[in-house]
């Protein structure tokens, strides 16, 4: 699967007038002749390894200059792909990189396929694959505590256990085979021995396995539907939380009309909030798309604030919204409870168990609504101590795999079994921790992982 011909892509986002730096990445054979090709360096600047030349972007026939721009080095094996790369920093912007991307495909390279620099820093041994994901992690990452995680997965804090715990049931299928094939010559094996080394290994695999709930929302996040009936506070709310004015607030029922969303951090979690159309029957036909494009967002939703107005008490409305959505997690926002007197809260289904007072209007109670999230959350997901990674949902398939595969080893010991039906499943185990890290994986599944990054990363 080793790649030899030479590609390039631009490595930066293309905005129009923005962005004071473009980057054209190029990795192959062919990239310092294709560079030689198109870039002008006056003076006596040497072109050596992991030295930046300041130059001019030419056309080799007519000699016209495309851009002034650096040209970087990065000879293999010293290199991101562990290929000769360079990289043409130009001007910002739409036509400059485009250019120069251009130049470099007419003088030999291929445009990359998303991922490919990645996918070639993999094959050559530079990465593993759980680092080459985490990489797609921290690019993706929409929270501190999502790039922490993936920084973590790329300095290795995932693949050293896992390669470990390969190692380990390695180390017991050699000595169960070496009993099969030289039964005479040995003495028997250890079962306690085998018992112990498997019953750790399950301790650390249940241990990370536990962590893919908390990866899920770290790189997904959580979505959030505000719903209630009209004029109760849900758009004070959104713009409260969000401290900005997405929402229009007025004292007129029915003012939002579609799904507001607004984009949060909540304790390290990215969440996607929904402010939604006031839901009640509605004979304006715009409102009510409006409705139903809410009750959709509160069906699709992780999370549910039904919002209610503490002066109005717990009406019928707030009743028939609460039976549309009480199969979701839900917290029940008590809004407006400055206009009534202390004590004088409504009553409500004793089946909610989480309920937050506010003053939308006031940004009161924002704290408390907060902490409530993460509550629900934390209750939700399982939380794995003292790991700072989290793994994707193809690790933890994986990792599934070779769990049941170990139980089953168990059982076949417990069943007193042959020492050759001990092989079957410890291969299993084997082969799942090695896909992984990468040890052994399939071009398809490469394929499936590398598509979904950015080109030119």
């Amino acid at each position: 699967m080793l790649q030899t011909d030479t590609i390039a892509a631009i490595a930066t986002a293309i905005v129009p007038q923005q962005g004071s730096v473009g980057i054209v990445r190029v990795s192959g054979t062919e990239s310092v002749a294709i560079a030689r090709q198109l870039f002008r360096v006056p003076g006596r600047q040497t072109w050596e390894s992991h030295r930046i030349l300041y130059g001019y972007v030419q056309h080799p026939q007519t000699q016209t200059v495309v851009d002034e721009a650096l040209l970087l080095l990065m000879l293999a094996p010293r290199s991101y792909t562990r290929e000769d790369v360079v990289e043409f920093h130009c001007h910002g912007g739409i036509m400059a990189v485009q250019q120069v991307l251009q130049l470099c495909l007419e003088q030999g390279a291929r445009l990359a396929q998303p991922g490919e620099f990645t996918l070639r820093a993999f094959l050559n041994g530079r990465l593993d694959l759980t680092q080459a994901e985490s990489i797609a992690d921290l690019v993706g990452s929409q929270s501190p505590q999502a790039a922490e995680s993936a920084l973590a997965g790329l300095q290795g804090k995932l693949a050293q256990p896992i390669r470990q715990l390969r190692s380990t049931c390695l180390e017991i299928l050699a000595e169960v085979e070496a009993r099969i094939d030289f039964e005479d010559d040995l003495p028997p094996l250890d079962e306690g021995w085998v018992k112990v080394q498997l019953a750790a290994v399950l301790t650390t695999v249940e241990q990370i396995l536990a962590t893919a709930d908390r990866g899920e929302l770290l790189r997904s996040g959580l979505k959030v539907a505000i719903v209630g009936r009209p004029n109760v506070g849900k758009s004070s709310l959104l713009n409260s939380w969000s401290r900005s004015d997405r929402a229009i607030v007025t004292d007129l029922p029915g003012t939002t009309r579609d799904v507001v969303e607004s984009q949060l951090v909540v304790g390290g979690i990215p969440v996607q909030v929904l402010d939604t159309a006031g839901i009640r029957e509605a004979a304006d036909q715009v409102e009510k798309i409006g409705v139903e494009r809410s009750r959709l967002a509160a069906q699709t939703a992780d999370l549910v604030l039904l919002t209610i107005d503490a002066s109005a008490g717990w009406t019928d409305a707030d009743q028939a919204i609460y039976q549309q959505v009480n199969h979701r997690p839900l917290i029940l926002v008590i809004n407006k409870v400055d206009l009534v007197q202390s004590g004088g809260m409504p009553d409500f289904p004793a089946a909610i168990a989480s309920v937050v007072q506010t003053v939308a209007a006031q940004n009161r109670g924002i704290d408390e609504l907060e902490q409530a999230i993460l509550a629900i959350v934390q209750r939700g997901t399982v939380q794995a101590a003292n790991l700072d990674f989290a793994i994707n949902q193809r690790q933890a398939a994986a990792l599934t795999t070779a769990k049941a595969a170990l139980q089953q080893v168990q059982q076949t010991i417990a069943d007193q079994l042959p020492l050759d039906f001990w092989t079957i499943d410890l291969r299993l185990a084997i082969q799942a921790l090695g896909e992984i890290t990468g040890e052994e994986i399939t071009e398809s599944v490469l394929d499936q992982i590398f598509s979904r990054f950015c080109i030119g990363k």
